[in-house]
């Protein structure tokens, strides 16, 4: 099937089970952080989905008030075999990570820092934010390169200004824009679109990619399906093209694609891997990195790397490191 061609609506309807083949997801709502938890809204995974393309994770939070909520205050933590990507629509969020880079998140602009084989990090919102308002993404690498060794970059995109519209590309390709960001990953697409009240948006898709939608605001429908506020609407591959009417208000969606993973991921807490034991061996690591409990072994852990070295350092006078969940009483159970 060309990029110009779309199954027609009944094929898609039989096949996927779900009017004009559209799956919405609701959101459930978790805290995030520690002991001052913010409370955001979790679409991505669930139990009737797991992965979009690459994308494992879709954390969606504010409009808050800092005075209230007490904005973002994430402590130094993990992560292995997956890259995150900070997305914000209002206020600010000092990252630092164990690789040496620091930056300040703005909205606007995507900040993707790819964890390869480990790293740690956190994320504070600036003392001069007063609304917090975006999201946090992850997408899992694949054999290939979850191994490599950490990366971190922004980019900060052109609008793409259409009819009634405005699209911004964050990664991958769409209506012409080409983000130039690296992931590491088979080919995915993050983009921000938004619409005016009454005005439709079409646009061309990779009919091998999964693709979801998030939204953020307003009245959508999405190839004709009511999609609620905070929802994700998941479109499986086959779609060449993605209709989005914003009806009585303006709308604010973020667009997802890839094209599937194609493996099975481990994942828990903010560790991804291939087996219960990979899991396992990365917490031991990093609860020994942080004098929370005996050092593993000295054969080290995955990938060849000691237990003490797998996270990297940090910088005196940060606050105190997040240590880990109890790891559940079962097998962690491969998914995706």
């Amino acid at each position: 099937m060309s990029n110009l061609e779309v199954a027609p609506k009944e094929t898609l309807c039989r096949q996927q089970g779900h009017p004009d083949g559209v799956e919405v997801l609701p959101p459930r709502d978790v805290p995030l952080g520690g002991p001052r938890a913010m409370p955001v809204r979790r679409t991505l995974p669930q139990r009737k989905r797991s992965l979009i393309g690459s994308w494992c994770f879709l954390d969606h939070y504010g409009p808050d008030l800092v005075s209230t909520s007490g904005g973002m205050s994430v402590a130094r933590h993990p992560h292995t075999g997956l890259a995150t990507v900070s997305w914000l629509f209002s206020g600010k969020i000092d990252h630092r990570d164990s690789a040496g880079n620091t930056a300040t998140v703005e909205p606007g602009e995507v900040n993707l820092m790819v964890a390869g084989r480990g790293i740690s990090h956190q994320e504070l919102s600036t003392h001069d934010t007063t609304v917090l308002h975006g999201a946090q993404l992850w997408f899992a690498l694949p054999d290939s390169t979850r191994h490599m060794l950490p990366t971190f970059e922004r980019f900060a995109p052109e609008p793409v200004r259409l009819a009634g519209a405005e699209l911004k590309v964050f990664l991958g390709s769409l209506a012409g824009s080409t983000s130039p960001v690296e992931t590491y990953t088979p080919p995915l697409l993050a983009a921000e679109a938004v619409i005016s009240a009454g005005e439709t948006l079409e646009l061309e898709l990779d009919p091998s990619f999964e693709h979801g939608v998030l939204l953020d605001t307003g009245d959508l429908t999405l190839n004709g399906s009511a999609v609620p506020v905070d929802h994700l609407a998941y479109l499986p591959t086959g779609h060449a093209r993605l209709i989005l009417e914003a009806k009585q208000s303006p709308v604010r969606v973020l667009i997802l694609g890839g094209e599937p993973l194609g493996e099975q991921i481990v994942m828990w807490w903010n560790f991804i891997g291939r087996t219960h034991e990979e899991v396992a061996a990365y917490r031991e690591a990093w609860q020994a990195e942080i004098g929370a409990e005996p050092t593993p072994s000295p054969d080290g852990t995955p990938g060849g790397i000691p237990p003490h070295l797998r996270f990297g350092p940090f910088p005196e006078g940060t606050p105190a490191p997040l240590p880990a969940p109890v790891l559940p009483n079962v097998q962690l159970r491969p998914r995706g």
